[in-house]
């Protein structure tokens, strides 16, 4: 299984970085989000980051090459015993890569709108099949009253086109099946360190940056409360 590595790393952790942020930005700007349980905040931001990640990635047209990892580096790390096998199980592989650029191009071909990428958004946030949520109920309507959303515009924007809201839940679907070892270890794992970004304490760093998230970073879709969209 050939693994790979960004060929310019700097660059596109930067950009990277950036839609991280427009991301989580994106979460706190929607009062109904801010309503919920801490739980249930927790337990849909360590579920949803990566799909609105994958979302943001599109929105933005972000392009990145990858490249083999060597394996005079590779054997290097393993004589001096910084490898492990679990840390080698969660490289990113190229099948992996061409399982995000994908999803990518799949939402490029629809050429979503603003304010679908807005609601679609909104739809996979509020996600009610993930185990242990307290407002079940509550975050199941968030996600119907965001889909409806979608379905109405998606029908105003494009009336010549009646397949095209299935084929965004198709992609939507799609995207879900991106991995979250996948993303952090592509583009995160040397900005975050050494942070074991399957655990709490990841998610609970992404938490603390979404309550800090300044409201003036720029967006370029609209911010709404799901809830009340008519």
């Amino acid at each position: 299984m050939r693994t790979v590595c960004l060929k310019d790393p700097k660059a596109t952790f930067q950009v990277a970085s950036s839609v991280l942020v427009k991301t989580i930005c994106f979460m706190r700007s929607l009062p109904s989000f801010g309503q919920l349980p801490a739980g249930d905040r927790s337990l849909l931001l360590s579920h949803c980051w990566v799909p609105l990640f994958v979302l943001g990635l599109a929105q933005e047209k972000i392009v990145f090459e990858v490249t083999d990892v060597p394996h005079s580096s590779i054997l290097r790390q393993i004589l001096l015993g910084l490898v492990l096998s679990g840390e080698k199980a969660d490289q990113p592989t190229l099948a992996g890569v061409h399982g995000l650029r994908t999803c990518l191009h799949q939402l490029w071909s629809l050429n979503l709108s603003p304010k679908e990428y807005a609601y679609l958004k909104g739809a996979v946030l509020f996600n009610p099949a993930i185990q242990g949520l307290g407002t079940l109920l509550f975050i199941k309507g968030l996600q119907e009253e965001a889909q409806g959303a979608l379905r109405e515009v998606t029908h105003l924007l494009h009336p010549e086109d009646p397949s095209r809201f299935s084929h965004i839940l198709l992609a939507e679907s799609i995207i879900q099946t991106v991995s979250h070892s996948l993303v952090t270890e592509l583009f995160f794992k040397p900005v975050i360190g050494n942070i074991d970004m399957h655990s709490h304490g990841f998610y609970k760093e992404l938490g603390t940056a979404i309550d800090s998230c300044a409201s003036s970073v720029p967006f370029q879709y609209p911010i709404c409360d799901l809830v009340d969209t008519a």
